[in-house]
């Protein structure tokens, strides 16, 4: 593995904005806007349905249709969540967040996930142990097959509604509760099917769909828990997109190769880190010319929220590791002591690690004569033929004084 000491590798990556001290400004106006204003549609809705379905339910004597008003009930909890999580989430990055809050999207997912998975499973089962007393089980009246109609038709519509929004500011959490919608859609249909069983005379199919509400519910909720657990964990963008943001990257001029590409997802963006080969005798200038390059390159082409590019003059991954050779002020100390030329610290002289040994270039000032400069170079080539260190030591010295 490399350090990032080295003298010939740099990080090239964003500054994040500061938090704006009393005041709320999120990061994305329109997304936060547009999730405000859905969720307050969902909540309005929810409220209607939830006082509907239950106390139409219970006058009813529909199991299944109580079953979906708590499903509705839920919802209304996690509106509230999704409220909670699109104001913070949206917050610019601070001292304690630097890569922002958009990982709060990511958790009140994984919360919503698990509420649903236990609300399905306490459905689920509730239902099958009224289904071990088929003695108690009731008809159920006429009215409870309109509302379940009604839910339908409403629950449907929201998730269109909702969807539409969440892929137009491409928002995960819009995303997941605009199928949470549409979950509660399926399962208000199922109750259509239990009750209009019952009224047809097969009395237990109200309760065999309260149970099929329940497992609906709690399928979902562990997939959108599951979803946002591997995200928690850094789970990595897929095979595809990956390839398509190396293709990005080895595209850039001067980038001779690349490694250790990783990414993971935030939210609705993703970050990544690359390392890129360069040649290793540019200038550290040109180096970061390039990373900024392929930095900003990425950012354009693909939904990135920051690239982290790491400059490599050889491939770290395969060259022998250069940690354990001296430092600048050693090898400077080093090289005048062997030369026997004191005032070489104050000559221009470039090091370069490459491949666990060093190259040099010593540049010599100009009151140096040609004869003392060919003296100098063969005392090197024999340096570098006794020692381990240098691998090449070479003399530079202008010819016009003699």
């Amino acid at each position: 593995m490399h350090t990032n000491a080295s003298d010939m590798k740099n990080h090239s990556h964003s500054h994040q904005p500061q938090a704006t001290i009393g005041a709320f400004e999120p990061i994305h106006p329109e997304r936060f806007a547009a999730a405000q204003k859905s969720t307050w549609v969902s909540i309005a809705i929810n409220v209607l349905l939830t006082m509907l379905q239950v106390v139409g339910g219970f006058f009813a004597h529909s199991q299944a249709l109580m079953a979906d008003g708590l499903h509705s009930l839920s919802d209304l909890f996690s509106d509230v969540l999704v409220l909670y999580a699109n104001r913070h989430g949206n917050q610019q990055a601070d001292a304690e967040h630097p890569y922002g809050h958009a990982r709060i999207e990511t958790a009140a997912t994984l919360i919503l996930g698990v509420f649903l998975a236990l609300l399905g499973g306490g459905l689920l089962v509730t239902a099958a142990m009224r289904l071990q007393h088929p003695e108690a089980l009731q008809a159920v009246s006429s009215p409870a097959l309109a509302i379940a109609i009604l839910a339908l038709v409403a629950k449907e519509g929201m998730f269109r509604y909702m969807l539409a929004v969440a892929k137009r500011v491409r928002s995960q959490m819009l995303v997941a509760n605009a199928w949470h919608a549409r979950s509660d859609a399926a399962s208000s249909f199922v109750v259509i099917l239990g009750v209009a069983g019952n009224l047809l005379g097969y009395t237990f199919l109200d309760l065999v769909a309260a149970a099929v509400v329940g497992v609906m519910i709690a399928h979902m909720g562990g997939k959108l828990a599951l979803e946002a657990l591997a995200e928690l964990i850094d789970t990595g963008l897929d095979a595809e997109e990956v390839e398509a943001i190396r293709q990005t990257l080895l595209d850039i001029p001067g980038v001779r190769g690349l490694h250790d590409l990783r990414t993971r997802k935030m939210a609705d963006n993703a970050l990544v880190d690359a390392h890129i080969l360069v040649d290793p005798k540019i200038s550290v200038s040109e180096g970061h010319y390039i990373a900024e390059s392929a930095r900003h390159a990425v950012l354009k082409n693909h939904h990135v929220m920051d690239v982290m590019v790491h400059i490599d003059p050889e491939d770290d991954m395969q060259a022998k590791p250069n940690a354990h050779l001296p430092s600048r002020p050693g090898l400077l100390a080093h090289l005048a002591e062997q030369l026997e030329e004191p005032d070489l610290l104050e000559s221009r002289v470039v090091f370069h690690y490459l491949d666990g040994k060093v190259e040099a270039e010593i540049y010599l000032l100009d009151q140096q004569t040609a004869q003392r400069a060919d003296k100098l170079q063969a005392r090197c080539n024999e340096l570098v033929s006794e020692g381990q260190i240098f691998r090449n030591i070479q003399i530079h010295h202008s010819h016009a004084q003699t």
